[in-house]
């Protein structure tokens, strides 16, 4: 089914505020592109496929840092907990060494694994769609582990969130 976008019209401040009524984990999509740490900040992620073991990410279509994770066709996906906040934020930003200060080792497909996360996961890049203002990823899962238990980075309403 294709839907003719030039049809559909929804405000868009009144779409932002009722999407942010799901409230989301957060997670730092990393990998060494020729040998240098680079990550970025990604919301919107989801297991999308147990057999084959497949995730998505939805990343902007601006990002400057997607392109250099795409060229190296893998990554990890590292999923924050809540006393994460600030290295969410170091990595949502854009330009500059986002690495600066963080505590790092490698996983098994070369991929930076954040200290103190509550899990990763390694991926190969399977193939991306045209998600409007968005590229959405899939990935195939080809390693992955968790840690202690611990609380997750939640956003929900456009803020951060703790669970009780």
């Amino acid at each position: 089914m294709k839907l003719n976008s030039s049809t559909v019209s929804v405000d868009e401040s009144k779409l932002r505020s009722v999407c942010g009524l799901f409230c989301s984990g957060v997670t730092i999509v990393t990998t060494r592109h020729r040998g240098r740490p680079v990550g970025l900040t990604c919301q919107s992620f989801s297991s999308l496929s147990l057999d084959p073991p497949y995730i998505a990410l939805c990343i902007g279509r601006h990002s400057q840092t997607w392109p250099l994770i795409r060229q190296e066709s893998r990554f990890c996906v590292n999923i924050l907990a809540d006393h994460q906040k600030s290295i969410c934020q170091q990595f949502a930003r854009s330009g500059g060494d986002k690495f600066t200060g963080v505590n790092w080792t490698e996983t098994p497909n070369g991929s930076p694994l954040l200290d103190g996360v509550l899990g990763w996961i390694d991926c190969s890049l399977v193939r991306e769609f045209d998600g409007g203002d968005h590229v959405i990823a899939i990935g195939q899962v080809t390693n992955l582990d968790q840690a202690e238990a611990d609380s997750p980075l939640l956003y929900y309403r456009s803020s951060f969130q703790h669970l009780p």
